[in-house]
C-alpha cells in the first residue's frame, strides 16, 4: 500500500472531485456526455503512458504532440485515398516507429540531450505539417469514424484499447526484464551498465515505444471525428507530461508506476468540465491544473528527500 501512496492519493482526489460534482452538479454524470468525455481522453492516456515510460528512463520527449499530429495526418491521407482502414492504421504506426527511432538514435547512440533532440524534432514535424497541409482540414470517408461501427461500439473499443495498453504495460513494467531494465537505467545508468544492462539499447527502445504509442493515440483520436486537423496534437506533450507527473512518475526518473497515469489524467481533464457545470469562469482551469502539478512536484521532492535520508 505504501508503495502506491501517490497513486492512491491522486485516485482519492479524483473520487473526491467526482463526489463533489455528484452533489453539486448531478447532471455532470449524464451517460452519453460522460462517456464522450471519457472517450475523448483515451488518446491522451495512451500518450501519457508513453511519456511515463520515457520519464522513468530519465529522459524526456516533448515531440509527442507533433508525432501525434503527423501520424494522424498520414493515416487520414491514406484513408482519404480510399485505401482500407487497416492500411491507414499501418501507415500511422510505421510513421510513429520511424519518428521514435530517430529520437532514440540521436539520444541513445549519439549521446545528445533528449530535451534538445525532441525540441528539434517537435519543431521539424510541426513545420512540416504546417507547410504540407497549410491548416487545411482533411475530410475522412464515412467508414473511418468509429472504425465503421456504431458510436457506442466505437467508444467502447477506444476505451478498451487504451485500458488494455495500460494494463499490459503496467504488468510488463513489474514482471518483464525490459521493465526492470527501464527502472534500472532511470535510477542509475552506470550501475545498470555494470549489472549487464545496455543503457543505449534501453533508451532507444523506450523512444521507439513512445513513437508507437503516439501513433496508436493518433489512430484512437482519428476515428472520433469525420475530419483530421493538422494541429490536433498541439499541447498534447504538456498534457501527457502533467498526467504522468501528477500520477506519481518521478520527474528525475527511476520511480513510479503506470497505474497513477489514468487518475492523474482524469483529474486534470475534468477541471474544465467541472468548472463549466459549476458555472465558474473557465479561466480558473489553468490555475487549478498548475496548482495540482506544483503540488505533485513538491510531493515528489519530499519523497525523494525522505528516501535519501534513509
Amino acid at each position: 500500500m505504501k508503495k502506491y501512496s501517490r497513486e492512491w492519493t491522486v485516485t482519492a482526489a479524483l473520487i473526491l472531485l467526482m463526489l463533489s460534482l455528484a452533489w453539486l452538479a448531478p447532471h455532470f454524470f449524464q451517460t452519453q456526455p460522460l462517456l464522450s468525455r471519457v472517450t475523448s481522453q483515451m488518446p491522451a492516456l495512451i500518450a501519457a503512458i508513453g511519456i511515463a515510460l520515457v520519464i522513468i528512463s530519465r529522459q524526456i520527449d516533448i515531440s509527442i504532440g507533433s508525432q501525434f499530429g503527423m501520424c494522424a495526418v498520414i493515416a487520414g491521407l491514406v484513408a482519404a485515398a480510399k485505401l482500407p482502414l487497416a492500411v491507414a492504421i499501418a501507415a500511422a504506426l510505421g510513421a510513429g516507429l520511424l519518428m521514435g527511432a530517430l529520437n532514440g538514435l540521436l539520444v541513445a547512440y549519439l549521446g545528445l540531450p533528449s530535451i534538445v533532440v525532441t525540441l528539434a524534432t517537435m519543431v521539424t514535424w510541426q513545420e512540416t505539417l504546417r507547410l504540407w497541409q497549410q491548416g487545411r482540414l482533411l475530410n475522412l470517408p464515412p467508414g473511418v469514424q468509429w472504425f465503421g461501427m456504431s458510436q457506442a461500439q466505437g467508444q467502447g473499443l477506444v476505451i478498451g484499447v487504451a485500458l488494455l495498453i495500460l494494463i499490459l504495460l503496467a504488468w510488463g513494467m513489474k514482471h518483464l526484464a525490459a521493465g526492470r531494465h527501464l527502472y534500472a537505467v532511470g535510477s542509475d545508468a552506470e550501475a545498470a551498465r555494470l549489472a549487464g544492462i545496455n543503457p543505449g539499447h534501453t533508451t532507444f527502445g523506450v523512444f521507439v515505444a513512445m513513437g508507437l504509442l503516439a501513433a496508436v493515440a493518433a489512430v484512437m483520436n482519428l476515428v472520433q471525428s469525420p475530419q483530421v486537423q493538422p494541429s490536433c496534437g498541439d499541447g498534447l506533450e504538456l498534457k501527457a507530461i502533467a498526467a504522468a507527473v501528477v500520477g506519481g512518475i518521478a520527474i528525475r526518473g527511476g520511480r513510479g508506476t503506470l497505474w497513477g497515469v489514468l487518475p492523474g489524467l482524469l483529474l486534470l481533464a475534468n477541471v474544465n468540465p467541472a468548472l463549466t457545470h459549476l458555472h465558474q469562469p473557465p479561466y480558473w482551469e489553468k490555475a487549478i491544473q498548475g496548482l495540482v502539478i506544483l503540488l505533485a512536484v513538491v510531493a515528489d521532492r519530499f519523497q525523494n528527500n525522505k528516501n535519501q535520508a534513509r
